[in-house]
């Protein structure tokens, strides 16, 4: 009898931590965006990129599935869709129509699958875990950072070597970026990335708007991030009269160099080296 109840016991609290996590698996494409296959109100079957940089969901214009059965309003929004992804699933959810995205992604996912919850980005098992409060992730081997929430996008600091002089600049996680960094207009003007880095080449790219902007992809001597140093890191910043870029990107290349970890209130990340650290930096052809 004792031995049945020490068995009834464990059985519980492994059913117990389990029930404390859930797991959401994707795919990484070639362009190093996330991908997820999502199931919209029962009916349209989506392959969504996750983009950490906005809340609710979108669709794309240049979708290769159907979407039929999200009805959109004269404003382009569509409220109160459900979406299952793996054996997860939410109400009550947005999507934008008319949004551009990545590579093989008929639309986008964004946060709102973690709103209030602590939830890792791990690139190695290619897998988003989500934990809830009675369960707190092994944060052995991580390196916190400080992230700012702002208008629905997570920034960080980091350090920039040019010419051998160190500036810090705030960085927005943006997951649909394939490249790894990509510089505001301010800071390209203000460093005169143009003259003193390493031009490399030169894209003409769209946004979400399909407007047309130019890149030139260039080498800097160091990128770091806390503890973590890349040398001769590929970066990008806008050239031309068009000033568009307010922001600058930390990137899907440079995100899936590490396993995430985002607390529930998104004002501490904790990263260490996933197994694509050492990766040849991603070249935007």
């Amino acid at each position: 009898m004792f031995k049945k109840a020490i068995f009834i016991f464990f059985v519980f609290i492994s059913f117990s931590l389990v029930k404390a996590q859930q797991t959401i698996p994707f795919r990484i494409t070639k362009h190093n965006n996330i991908i997820v296959k999502a199931l919209v109100n029962k009916k349209d079957s989506l392959d969504l990129m996750f983009q950490i940089a906005m809340k609710d969901c979108s669709i794309s214009p240049d979708r290769k599935r159907k979407a039929d059965h999200i009805i959109f309003n004269k404003e382009k929004i569509s409220d109160q869709n459900t979406l299952n992804i793996g054996k997860m699933s939410w109400k009550d959810i947005r999507f934008i129509d008319n949004q551009l995205t990545g590579h093989e992604a008929d639309g986008k996912v964004g946060t709102v699958i973690f709103e209030g919850k602590t939830f890792m980005i791990d690139y190695d098992n290619n897998r988003f875990v989500i934990f809830d409060e009675k369960q707190k992730p092994d944060l052995k081997g991580f390196l916190p950072v400080k992230t700012i929430l702002d208008h629905e996008a997570l920034y960080i600091a980091a350090d920039n070597v040019v010419e051998s002089h160190q500036k810090e600049a705030y960085f927005a996680l943006q997951s649909g970026y394939s490249g790894g960094v990509l510089y505001s207009n301010d800071f390209a003007d203000q460093q005169e990335l143009d003259k003193k880095l390493k031009v490399t080449g030169e894209k003409t790219l769209k946004n979400s708007e399909g407007k047309s902007v130019i890149t030139k992809q260039a080498i800097l001597p160091f990128f770091k991030l806390g503890n973590f140093v890349f040398k001769d890191a590929s970066v990008g910043f806008f050239a031309g009269d068009l000033k568009t870029q307010n922001v600058s990107y930390l990137g899907a290349d440079m995100l899936r160099r590490f396993i995430w970890i985002f607390d529930a209130d998104r004002e501490t990340a904790y990263i260490k080296p996933s197994k694509y650290y050492s990766e040849p930096y991603y070249i935007i052809n």
